[in-house]
């Protein structure tokens, strides 16, 4: 059997901050002082990037759900600049940097920008995830969608070596544990090598009960948009990998994620004006129970030695099911169908995608002055939007191809400065036939085509070290990104349309300005960042009768992003974080933007504490807090108070295996959701926050 790299973990000032390593992986530590990130396409070190990047580790992920099981709430408490998780299904208003993420599996995109639904929070389970990359701020090295960033879920590599495996068991519960609020969760995985193959197989099964707020009520369940209480997830994730030589192997990947309510209860509006939040009863929703459902797929191909040079081939397809809770809602009605007023309806979205991405890169060009990465990649997206009830069809069957050569270079001007830069052209068509609109819409008909756009994206930017525990970074890119087309085809209601000159079809490019500084010294470790992100033309949502439409504006977000860490001795390590953002956009379209941003496009300022403590080998805890401080808007209606929220967790190693109690909302906070708050004025989505909730896992390895 060839020899395997050991697994590829890597880590940042930020991500050490976050997460302090007990000592029995010191030795792993060190390998992770030269690790790589690939998310970047030149395979850029971690520490040495021209803009944020923060990886977020296994060992923090289990810190976060030995606490919660919301793949929101744990990259919101990962990531400073994420918003405040919705804690539903839906993470529409969940933004990085106040722009939208481009979420991947293993370099596979999930995001489904041609009719942003916001599912693709809830794409895999996060048991199956090794590693989260993220890259902060406009990119465009994976194309479209990019335009706050990156978020890349790296799943699980086969372990070599003989067969090992891997069984864990979680049990969650309100504060009064009652039955309804119950929730279980287990995992299985086995892995290993035989001759030049490795293997690995995982499946998980997770059962959510009904979530609870600090005063005992139950929370109001989203059965229109879809929520993770009262749901039933599985995963299944395949590996198989074959080793040519030590240099070059192939690997297939698969993943297959679904996750469905179990729509047993009914939204029981609430009233703001009262304060009064929404909740639930025991109901039977009309129609089918919203779910997603998620089967991704690759087979990538690696050699590091082809003539000198670096080759990354990949196939990948995603195949995208996102259906939505049904109502007598006014959009469906249909006076040929039924009288207006009692027409039922639910739309599911529906998205295909089959792509590829190659990248050859060469190091130590030019006497080891130069490394170039350069590359091609393709995509076909082909996305529509249902009405299954009545089999109409609301967003046109659009199909999205896109064609992007890349070169990238990397150039050690001297031992302290390194300079980077970039260009990515995009070649991207829309193909949309004719229709016509449905009958609330006005029922018009929309002459089809074909609009192409060409964009040229560029990135530079410098690493210098000035001493050796001071870095300064500085970064100039652009993103690329689509309006909601489908919003905004199903919303044309003016008669003699046409698909190719729709101004609102036009794409988004976002500029993404930054400089920061990467402190290590002694003890002490930090980062901080300032950044400003302007898109000429850009997205906004905007909520109007309780239906989010599409404004293309003038969008101008700035921020600052804070880590500080400080490693007490072996056994603690203290963090603290702030964020702060400020966004408007231009609302009366004389070129100057007016309006401040609300809660559906931009996270409010935050500031975190977190306390790990490593008492033995055996024994660890941690404790975090955040409060996310108050904020106006000058949208009517928005106003969000603010509020903070601890979590705890405890974590000890048996003589077989590991048990960990964590506490969600320590100190039983009664609040509101930021997103009910700073978002939305409707009363049925006046939704708490989830109360005091325990979490006890066990987890084995043999």
């Amino acid at each position: 059997m060839f020899h395997k790299s050991p697994l590829c973990l890597s880590i940042s000032l930020a991500c050490l901050a976050a997460a302090p390593v007990p000592s029995v992986l010191a030795e792993e530590v060190m390998e992770l002082e030269v690790q790589t990130v690939s998310a970047t396409r030149a395979k850029t070190e971690l520490g040495k990037t021209p803009q944020k990047v923060t990886v977020i580790t296994r060992e923090q992920i289990e810190q976060q759900l030995a606490i919660t099981s919301d793949h929101g709430q744990v990259l919101s408490n990962l990531i400073p600049t994420y918003s405040p998780s919705r804690q539903k299904l839906s993470n529409a208003g969940e933004t990085l940097r106040g722009r939208t993420a481009l979420v991947m599996i293993d370099g596979v995109p999930q995001s489904t920008p041609l009719r942003a639904g916001g599912r693709d929070g809830y794409t895999i389970d996060l048991s199956m995830v090794e590693r989260i990359e993220v890259i902060h701020g406009a990119s465009a090295e994976h194309g479209l969608g990019a335009t706050g960033g990156i978020i890349n879920y790296v799943t699980r590599r086969p372990k070599g070596g003989t067969l090992k495996q891997h069984a864990g068991a979680s049990l969650e519960a309100a504060d009064d544990f009652n039955g309804e609020g119950m929730g279980y969760k287990l995992d299985y995985r086995i892995e290993g090598s035989q001759g030049d193959w490795d293997y690995l197989a995982a499946v998980s099964g997770q059962t959510r009960g009904m979530f609870y707020d600090g005063d005992g009520e139950l929370i109001g369940v989203d059965d229109t948009q879809g929520d993770i209480m009262d749901s039933t997830s599985t995963d299944l994730l395949l590996k198989l990998g074959y080793w040519f030589d030590e240099a070059q192997n192939l690997e297939l990947m698969v993943n297959r994620f679904e996750l469905e309510g179990d729509h047993e209860y009914v939204n029981v509006p609430g009233d703001r004006d009262a304060g009064i939040p929404t909740t639930s009863r025991k109901g039977d929703p009309l129609g089918k129970a919203p779910q997603n459902e998620v089967l991704a797929s690759s087979l990538t191909y690696n050699n590091s030695d082809l003539a000198g040079n670096v080759l990354t081939a990949q196939l990948y397809t995603q195949r995208f099911r996102a259906r939505y809770g049904g109502g007598i809602l006014g959009a469906f009605q249909d006076p040929a169908i039924a009288p207006v007023g009692t027409l039922f309806d639910q739309s599911q979205n529906e998205s295909d995608k089959y792509g590829g991405k190659l990248s050859l890169s060469r190091d130590n060009l030019l006497d080891g002055y130069l490394k170039l990465t350069g590359g091609v990649d393709f995509l076909q997206d082909t996305t529509s939007q249902m009405l299954i009830a009545t089999d109409r069809e609301w967003v046109p069957e659009t199909v999205f191809q896109n064609l992007a050569p890349f070169i990238q270079a990397e150039v050690r001007a001297t031992e302290r400065l390194t300079l980077h830069g970039g260009l990515r052209h995009e070649f991207a068509k829309l193909d949309v036939d004719t229709f016509r609109t449905i009958a609330s819409a006005g029922g018009v008909t929309v002459e089809g085509g074909k609009p192409d756009f060409e964009e040229t994206l560029h990135n530079i930017g410098l690493v210098y070290q000035a001493t050796d525990w001071a870095q300064v970074f500085a970064n100039y890119s652009e993103g690329f990104g689509m309006p909601d087309v489908g919003r905004v085809l199903r919303g044309i209601s003016q008669p003699n349309q046409s698909v190719d000159d729709f101004l609102d079809l036009q794409p988004i490019v976002t500029d993404n300005r930054e400089v920061g500084v990467r402190l290590n010294w002694q003890d002490v470790d930090a980062e901080i960042s300032y950044f400003e992100s302007d898109a000429d033309l850009g997205s906004r949502l905007e909520n109007v009768g309780g239906v989010y439409q599409v404004r293309r504006e003038r969008t101008e977000i700035s921020g600052l992003e804070a880590t500080l860490g400080w490693q007490v001795n072996d056994m603690h390590r203290l963090q603290a974080v702030y964020t702060r953002l400020k966004g408007e956009s231009d609302t009366n379209g004389d070129g100057k933007v007016d309006t401040d941003l609300d809660g559906a496009n931009i996270a409010p300022d935050r500031y975190g504490l977190s306390w790990q403590a490593n008492w033995t080998d055996k024994l660890n805890s941690r404790i975090q807090a955040n409060h996310y401080a108050s904020r106006s808007f000058d949208t009517p209606g928005l106003n969000f108070d603010g509020y903070s929220l601890v979590d705890a967790s405890v974590g000890y190693r048996l003589p077989v295996g590991e048990v960990s109690l964590g506490v969600e909302n320590l100190l039983n906070r009664d609040y509101m959701t930021y997103y009910a708050q700073a978002a939305s004025t409707r009363d049925d989505q006046f939704f708490a926050g989830r109360g005091r909730t325990f979490t006890l896992g066990y987890q084995v390895d043999f």
